[in-house]
């Protein structure tokens, strides 16, 4: 009933209309006349139709409304963000967000609009639906309720607690609490605490509070782990026989050296006609998690790992990922293989995808594979891998050409390395450092990138169902406001009549290179590109430069690859039939779906723990000097980078003793009234550091002065 509703609004009528006009289009029989008048209730209150006190029934568009989910900034405005609409979202004044909560889905009305239609401002219709279901914070004990307060500054307000419903809750607790009472108006909502993690500042309840907060599921189900546990630890033998038998070729790994769960394996070998071929042997995790099952159900219910400081939720139970799936050294272990020829100049010119069986000779770790290639290892490593060496630089030539050969074709490198948080035995962040891509690091990269283009390529040729790794053109938006940015860094950049292309974006990176604003323009560029998404369609990647792309070297911590190797096997099996087919072309959309809205929480987890641990790190050096970057600048104050990539903010009050600041949108910069005195992007300054709030991942700095920043 609701679809043939929603075919007559949009497709016959194409206006609002009457109830009873639609009722009598429709032919509704007076038996299913309670169910039409139902369904037109449901479908406006979902948001799917607009109802008029009228009684006229229209699409939200008809209307000049759109739903989304709102994101709420720290200064209380918020942000509509429209699925679907790319880089258009809809601004919401403070007074509209009276009632609602960070992440709420609304009905929004649009009621201003720019000149060119781009920014746009809306008011709030109503709630469709709420976003938190469950709420961290800490638990305030009064005589006669309690509050919990919220670890997420976004949330924007407490929560009332009954005292029948605190639980085992003692003041100052972490918690987790279920919202029960969405209130209108002023009033704050209520619930239920229906966890305790802990005392703050308790080992590990920091980490655990941002789990709950993401709602991430730590513990498997039961079945999902009986399941796990009930596969031999022996390799079948009839499935032995079946696939290429790998076990002793010289197949090697190279992880970091805390990594548990090794997805892949590489060979390398030399042909007569100078040509090198590349093995990437990827873990068959579909042997053991077959479509269906209770492991593939809660696979993509979780979508994806997620590693936060020390601790990793993992897709799989730790018997899979971690145990039988792992490319450990030294076993037998079922996996899918690519074999790639490629020429001197790193053209592919054969490439061939089989299941097979290896048996790794090696476990290594990037920092002993960079110092070995670097000639920086200690005797010790020298020695235990002296055998290996010419494999080693074999791999490092081969790396280099894969490298030219895509960079050639105007791929995107941006040049700067992640903050990783160095923790004691308790959690407690006690550094922060630097996490460089060394030529261990960017060798295997380069391998899985031209492993995954491969892949892609040769199932997109052959026009099966598949989950491609996608990355679209920039918004021309944030790339006109970026290149005005450049322009006064004295950059010129040329963008033709189709937009920025991947070689514009390199050339910059290029041009920038060695100066002080270098590393601050790699991350500006950064987040003028849009992110990466899975599709079921192959839409090309921008950042890569490449047709075709995919995500197959991962599906231990990935449920995407780990779709993907279904149909692979199932293609090299001759099990692609048409209604199979048909099945898959919704279950890779599915899956493209979901993987990515995974990803997005994934993501905003691992931020959220970084930027705690960060916090944590700094609230031990308070009072102390520091130099760094200007990151960005804004209309109330900017932000500076350390080395280490710790960031903190420097407000504007403190530096109105030194004079009225104004805000030059053009420039990106404040400027003082009477002094001239300007902060600028890429500016290197001296701040002390007065403040540190580790709940709301906040470091604040206090201006000294400026510094002479040194040129490469």
């Amino acid at each position: 009933m609701k679809d043939r509703i929603l075919d007559a609004i949009e497709n016959h009528y194409k206006q609002p209309v009457f109830d009873y006009v639609l009722e009598e289009y429709l032919e509704v029989s007076a038996q299913n006349k309670g169910l039409f008048y139902s369904a037109l209730e449901e479908m406006a209150a979902a948001g799917t139709i607009v109802a008029t006190k009228k009684k006229k029934y229209g699409t939200p568009e008809m209307f000049d409304m759109t739903i989304g989910k709102v994101d709420i900034a720290q200064r209380g405005f918020g942000f509509l963000m429209v699925p679907g609409e790319k880089g258009n979202d809809i601004f919401l004044p403070e007074p509209e967000l009276e009632g609602v909560f960070q992440g709420d889905t609304l009905l929004v009305k649009i009621t201003k609009r720019s000149a060119d239609g781009r920014r746009r401002e809306g008011a709030v219709v109503k709630v469709l639906s709420r976003g938190a279901t469950q709420v961290v914070g800490t638990f305030k004990l009064y005589k006669k309720y309690g509050l919990v307060e919220p670890q997420d500054p976004k949330v924007g307000t407490n929560f009332y607690v009954h005292l029948a419903n605190t639980g085992q809750a003692m003041d100052g607790d972490m918690v987790v609490l279920k919202v029960t009472d969405w209130p209108k108006g002023s009033k704050i909502p209520g619930g239920t605490i229906v966890e305790v993690l802990g005392k703050k500042g308790d080992p590990y309840v920091d980490i655990l509070s941002v789990i709950r907060k993401f709602n991430l599921p730590e513990a498997f189900p039961p079945a999902v782990e009986a399941e796990a546990a009930s596969f031999p630890e022996e390799l079948d033998p009839l499935e032995l026989e079946r696939r290429s038998d790998l076990r002793e070729e010289l197949v090697i790994t190279i992880d970091g050296a805390d990594a548990k769960d090794l997805d892949d394996a590489i060979s390398i070998d030399t042909l007569e006609n100078g040509n090198l071929v590349l093995g990437v042997h990827i873990a068959d995790v579909t042997h053991y998690v077959k479509e269906g099952s209770e492991l593939d159900r809660d696979a993509f219910d979780r979508g994806t790992s997620v590693y936060m400081v020390d601790k990793v939720v993992p897709m799989l139970p730790k018997r899979l990922s971690n145990g039988l799936c792992s490319l450990h050294p030294d076993v037998d272990r079922f996996t899918l293989s690519v074999d790639m020829e490629i020429t001197p100049t790193g053209e592919v010119v054969k490439h061939e995808i089989y299941e097979s069986v290896i048996r790794s000779k090696y476990r290594m770790i990037y920092t002993d594979v960079s110092d070995l290639l670097e000639d920086k290892a200690v005797p010790e490593i020298v020695e235990k891998y002296k055998d290996l060496l010419p494999e080693l630089k074999l791999y490092e030539a081969l790396a280099k050409i894969l490298r030219k050969r895509r960079m050639d074709r105007g791929a995107v490198d941006f040049n700067f390395a992640e903050g990783k948080v160095i923790t004691d035995e308790n959690g407690k962040a006690i550094d922060v450092i630097l996490d460089e891509r060394r030529v261990a690091n960017r060798m295997i990269e380069e391998f899985m990138l031209i492993a995954n283009e491969t892949v892609a390529e040769h199932y997109n040729r052959m026009d099966f169902p598949f989950v491609y790794r996608i990355h679209e053109d920039p918004d021309e938006e944030k790339i006109e406001t970026f290149i005005k940015y450049l322009y006064n860094l004295g950059v010129k950049v040329k963008i033709g009549k189709d937009g920025i292309e991947p070689k514009t974006v390199q050339q910059i990176l290029e041009q920038i290179e060695g100066h002080k604003e270098e590393h601050v323009v790699n991350k500006l560029m950064l987040r003028s590109l849009k992110q990466a998404k899975y599709s079921p369609l192959n839409e090309g990647h921008f950042g890569l430069a490449a047709e075709y792309y995919c995500h197959f070297t991962s599906p231990i911590r990935r449920y995407p690859d780990l779709q993907i190797h279904r149909i692979i096997k199932e293609s090299l099996n001759g099990k692609l039939s048409e209604r199979r087919i048909a099945s898959l072309r919704r279950i890779v959309e599915e899956a493209a779906i979901q993987s990515s809205e995974r990803e997005r929480v994934a993501e905003q987890a691992e931020r959220d723990a970084d930027d705690m641990k960060k916090a944590e790190y700094m609230a031990n050096h308070v009072g102390e000097i520091f130099s760094g970057l200007i990151s960005s600048v804004l209309s109330f104050g900017f932000f500076v980078e350390m080395p280490n990539t710790v960031e903190g903010l420097v407000h504007m009050s403190s530096l109105e003793i030194m004079d009225d600041f104004d805000y030059d949108e053009k420039s990106m910069a404040l400027v003082g009234m009477r002094s001239r005195k300007r902060f600028s992007i890429g500016d290197l300054v001296e701040v002390k550091l007065v403040r540190v709030d580790v709940d709301q991942r906040q470091v604040d700095f206090q201006y000294l002065q400026h510094l002479e920043a040194k040129e490469k």
